[in-house]
């Protein structure tokens, strides 16, 4: 029988793997995940049963949704895993996971391959220096073609459809049989039999009242990092981004740490330095016009404020400074009045004139305009609307607020095993040991790469923590090994019977909640956003924003904040919980909308519980703990690690090693002082 609002028709499917996301690592995992399956099938007569769910569509899903102008890693000839692991650890103030990092980097060619073979645009030199665009005939990368770098590890592409393209593939290798597009999966269940293990997940239909109920032996959690917890420097535009992707919601922070999963680093957030009020990103200015930020006087403040990088030994001495670092520098000058902030795009386009010929001066003066056009169209209307011609006149640059995310310039998300064959540590040598919970693996890794330390439940992209600077590709190769790990867990684990630990009626209750809040008390008043018995779910993200703005390091704030504004943060995060118990729901985009808030709430307070246990400034420019404002190596050079109790509601903070597995030293000049 159909639903109706309120009622809604509950489906129940069985399934041996379940995909939640349809971003570039869900895409990467449903595009792999059909030859193992075939292998299985063949080799050992299992048929394994394999389901997607986006709650978007996935040709324009996720953080690639609009396109990209680049491709952030490759790793190419010219350097190795290595070295890849180290410009991650660099960037990310040293800690980081090696293992994860290098073995991405020892795969992640495959997946830009791939990306080439369907289609992809990209960019190459010829044999005489010069740039072309992808569609010149050139050699493929596969085959040695030399590809256009606009920096050591990115490349450039014609990438309006970049996503597209990746998302036909999944599709054609999944079958559209196998995928179910706009719903919202909201809440993971364990087994009955091992609250240790995952069992299914639950969500709802955003287009019919229907609830989805599935069952699963395996479980790849890749719904994206987390935007919008923190009050948007430009206030109203945010609703309507897409290369800044306002529909990730911490639903993989959220949903892993309810059901259990160890998750690590999520006091770190990215701060990103974009074109004020479009959100536009610069690196193609910096990498590839080479473009240099300066103050309101003409300053190189990179230059100017340069010996500030000598308060964090050995970071500020590396050859390139940490994102967070560069943060700090420009913030210096905002704060002691020398703003605006400008990116001086005037200079850098006369400085190519001198040295490219006609055309291609002509080509770069309009990818000046696509690169934005590719993934950022917003800020081709901020251009338009300021009467700014880039190559004529200077933008404004701003850090934007805070967000949280696992496979861009940040390192936050859920502890996952690693790879067997990198000299990973296997126990836990911190000399706190003691303090991690018990039922929690030792080292490093346990078995099936990318598990997290829920059996069965897996992350990609955006949540597998301590090991950022994925980005798009790289997010794709480890969906790609996630589907790889999943099915060889099916297979060690064929005659598991997973069992939900919550009745089905109770799940479904749960889910529609907010609902049945709204139809209960609708009448109550003649103003139906005005009403005691419940709050929607704009009011209620509205202020959670302003919490975590003024408390959390936001930018009210100057991205400061101490112990005690902390406090005041944990006690007002609290009262939001109580409240969020009275969401209510007018229609299935508000039940999304509630929805999409629950994990934002609980995303916020596992990274202020993490920035409260870390007594340091790890990531100066990115936040400031006033009351411990520098980098702490002796007592703080280790991961935070945490845990969630769904049943208390609290929150366990430890930590672990950080061990170097690649050789850190030749990021390094001897210090100046």
């Amino acid at each position: 029988m159909a639903g109706e609002f309120g009622n809604p028709e509950v489906v129940q499917e069985e399934v041996d793997i379940l995909l939640i996301g349809g971003g570039m690592a869900c895409c990467g995992a449903g595009y792999e995940v059909m030859r193992w399956a075939d292998a299985a099938k063949a080799e050992l007569g299992m048929d394994l049963k394999i389901k997607l769910v986006d709650k978007a569509a996935m040709d324009r899903s996720g953080a690639v949704a609009q396109g990209l102008s680049a491709i952030n890693t490759y790793i190419g000839s010219e350097q190795d895993p290595a070295d890849y692991a180290r410009m991650v650890s660099n960037d990310l103030m040293g800690i980081t996971r090696d293992d994860l990092a290098y073995d991405l980097g020892r795969h992640v060619d495959d997946s830009v391959h791939l990306f080439e073979e369907w289609g992809l645009p990209i960019w190459k030199t010829d044999e005489n220096g010069e740039r072309h665009d992808g569609s010149q005939g050139l050699p493929s990368l596969k085959d040695g073609g030399k590809p256009v770098r606009s920096g050591k590890w990115q490349i450039m592409i014609n990438g309006e459809s970049y996503k597209w393209i990746v998302a036909e593939a999944a599709k054609k290798a999944l079958g559209m049989d196998r995928i179910q597009e706009r719903v919202f999966i909201v809440k993971l269940v364990n087994d009955k039999n091992d609250p240790n293990r995952i069992a299914g997940a639950v969500g709802f239909s955003t287009r019919e009242h229907k609830v989805y109920v599935f069952k699963a032996k395996a479980i790849l959690l890749a719904a994206g990092g987390c935007v919008n917890i923190f009050r948007p420097r430009s206030v109203g535009e945010g609703t309507g981004r897409a290369w800044y992707p306002v529909w990730n919601a911490g639903s993989t922070y959220a949903m892993a740490a309810e059901a259990g999963a160890e998750l690590t680093m999520m006091e770190n957030r990215f701060v990103p330095a974009r074109f004020k009020d479009g959100y536009g990103p610069v690196g193609a200015w910096f990498l590839l016009f080479k473009a240099q930020a300066v103050n309101a006087y003409g300053e190189v403040y990179m230059q100017k404020n340069k010996e500030l990088l000598n308060d964090y030994p050995p970071y500020g001495q590396a050859a390139v400074p940490a994102s967070c670092l560069r943060n700090h520098l420009m913030l210096k000058e905002m704060q002691e009045g020398r703003g605006p902030i400008y990116m001086d795009t005037v200079t850098a386009l006369a400085k190519l004139r001198e040295t490219l010929t006609p055309r291609e001066v002509k080509h770069l003066e309009a990818e000046a305009w696509e690169d934005f056009l590719d993934m950022c169209v917003g800020q081709c209307g901020i251009w338009v609307g300021e009467n700014i011609e880039p190559e004529k006149k200077n933008s404004e640059l701003m850090p934007t607020e805070p967000y949280l995310l696992g496979s861009h310039s940040g390192c936050c998300g859920i502890w996952v095993s690693g790879p067997t064959d990198v000299g990973a540590p296997t126990d836990e040598t911190h000399a706190d040991a003691a303090k991690i919970p018990a039922h929690l693996p030792k080292g490093w890794n346990w078995g099936y790469r990318s598990m997290t330390t829920v059996k069965g439940l897996f992350t990609a992209g955006d949540g597998v923590g301590a090991s950022g600077h994925k980005f798009s590709s790289g997010s794709h190769a480890e969906g790609r090994m996630c589907a790889k790990s999943m099915v060889k867990y099916c297979i060690d684990n064929k005659d598991l019977k997973p069992e939900l630990d919550t009745p089905v009626e109770q799940l479904v209750e749960e889910i529609y909640k907010p609902v049945r809040t709204f139809l209960e008390f609708k009448d109550y008043t003649t103003a139906i956003d005005v009403n005691p018995n419940y709050i929607t779910p704009k009011m209620l993200q509205f202020r959670l924003q302003k919490i975590m703005d003024e408390y959390v390091a936001g930018v009210a704030t100057y991205y400061k904040t101490n112990a005690n504004m902390l406090q005041v943060a944990e006690d007002k995060l609290g009262m939001l919980k109580e409240d969020a118990e009275k969401m209510r729901a007018k229609d299935l985009h508000e039940l999304l909308r509630a929805w999409e808030n629950y994990h934002r709430i609980l995303t916020a307070e596992a990274h202020m519980k993490h920035i409260q246990f870390r007594e340091e400034s790890r990531y100066p420019g990115f936040y400031y703990r006033m009351d411990k404002n520098f980098v702490d190596e002796e007592n703080w050079h280790c991961f935070v690690n945490s845990v969630y109790d769904k049943n208390t509601k609290q929150w366990t903070c430890f930590k672990r090693a950080h061990v170097d597995i690649v050789d850190k030293s030749k990021l390094f000049k001897p210090a100046a002082h």
